[in-house]
């Protein structure tokens, strides 16, 4: 009973927050929303605790391990075994895998394997979410490409699009995860769920965008996915995306030696000012968590790690989802299962301030108009983003025991 009250709240509060930036609440149709949720609710128990769920989680989990080893090959011979010996652990084992998976990606989408994928979905997704085809298109091509290389698949009608159907694309592509990626936060989560959060993530982005940004496509145009790769050999596009592989990886590992070395600095700041007035034991961190710890405990975390576990998620939104999966693992023997359980939900999202300046600069490049739209409403992408994080989080919180 304490499960479906916390999610009730939860569910009441992430509307509310929702409705306070609404564009539009007359155009908000409530009857896509409910739907939503239903469907969204019984996924995460398939996922999270049916036996037929969690098989097929083992089956994914299983496939990217055996994916994981290919590239290890590939990285052992590189880096002569110093994975083997514990050297460079974090790069070698979790970044590298990177240029692997991004190479595969490639290859699908070169042979138009994804494409014709992500239109089926989207088409489905459509019928359920009541939004227009794109938009069903980009939550699925979001998830596989990637959320700045999503973006080139529309530069042929980036121009033609409102601003609503903009923030929509924009915050699609911030509220999930690319698949290059997963191999890497399988390393440092439980595969189930990261599996579960992809899904969940998908659903919650439509409903929290229901809300936030309603409206209807009265004649649905015919904005098709474009060839990324038109006019490329196959060897050309192999080279891009492998390329665009390590360009993430390395751009990941920049990120993450300057944010933990910034929070550092910020811990270190926070304990030495609240040194000078005899406060003890407060840093940045855990400053961050008292602001988030509502939002934790309402989630369905147990009061008594409601704090540590609002401290990551904080960290999450200043810094990314690697730096407070890290902090995670630091403190995972101290968490209950099910505090485990909610909190990774939450971070397997691109719903960080980071993240505005890359989907901002990616739609730029193709189109500077849109980049510059996109721009001026990114803090409010990151709200709706987070808000999608939290509502994830709180269904997961609802069917974990």
């Amino acid at each position: 009973m304490s499960r479906i009250l916390h999610f009730v709240l939860a569910l009441a509060v992430v509307t509310i927050l929702a409705l306070l930036v609404s564009r539009d609440r007359k155009n908000i149709r409530l009857r896509f929303i409910v739907q939503l949720l239903v469907i969204e609710v019984l996924l995460a128990y398939f996922f999270l605790s049916s036996e037929v769920g969690l098989g097929f989680v083992k089956g994914f989990s299983d496939f990217f391990e055996k994916l994981l080893g290919y590239a290890a090959q590939g990285t052992g011979f590189v880096f002569g075994g110093m994975s083997d010996k514990g050297l460079a652990f974090f790069f070698l084992n979790v970044l590298c895998p990177i240029v692997f998976i991004s190479a595969l990606i490639g290859i699908l989408q070169h042979i138009r394997v994804l494409p014709v994928v992500i239109r089926a979905i989207g088409t489905v997704l459509s019928k359920i979410n009541g939004m227009g085809k794109l938009e069903s298109f980009n939550a699925v091509s979001s998830l596989i490409l990637g959320q700045s290389e999503n973006f080139i698949a529309y530069k042929d009608v980036l121009g033609k699009m409102s601003e609503k159907r903009m923030y929509t694309m924009a915050a699609t592509a911030m509220s999930t995860v690319s698949m290059s990626i997963v191999g890497a936060y399988m390393t440092m989560l439980e595969p189930r769920f990261v599996v579960a959060a992809l899904i969940l993530n998908m659903f919650s982005t439509f409903i929290v965008l229901s809300l936030i940004n309603p409206y209807k496509v009265d004649s649905e145009e015919d904005l098709q996915i474009g060839n990324i790769h038109q006019g490329q050999s196959f060897f050309e596009m192999l080279g891009e995306y492998i390329l665009a592989g390590f360009k993430v990886a390395i751009i990941v590992a920049a990120m993450l030696i300057g944010f933990i070395a910034l929070i550092a600095a910020l811990n270190g700041l926070t304990e030495w000012i609240f040194t000078l007035f005899n406060v003890q034991g407060m840093s940045f961190q855990k400053l961050l968590g008292y602001v988030f710890y509502p939002f934790a405990w309402m989630m369905g975390v147990p009061s008594h790690e409601a704090l540590q576990v609002g401290s990551i998620m904080a960290t999450k939104l200043v810094s990314n989802e690697f730096v407070a999966m890290l902090d995670l693992q630091k403190v995972a023997t101290e968490l209950s299962p099910r505090g485990v359980g909610i909190l990774s939900v939450f971070l397997v999202s691109f719903a960080n301030f980071s993240s505005i300046g890359i989907v901002a600069g990616a739609i730029k490049g193709l189109n500077e108009h849109q980049g510059n739209v996109v721009s001026r409403f990114g803090l409010k992408l990151l709200y709706g983003s987070t808000l999608v994080s939290v509502l994830s989080a709180s269904i997961a919180g609802l069917v974990l025991a």
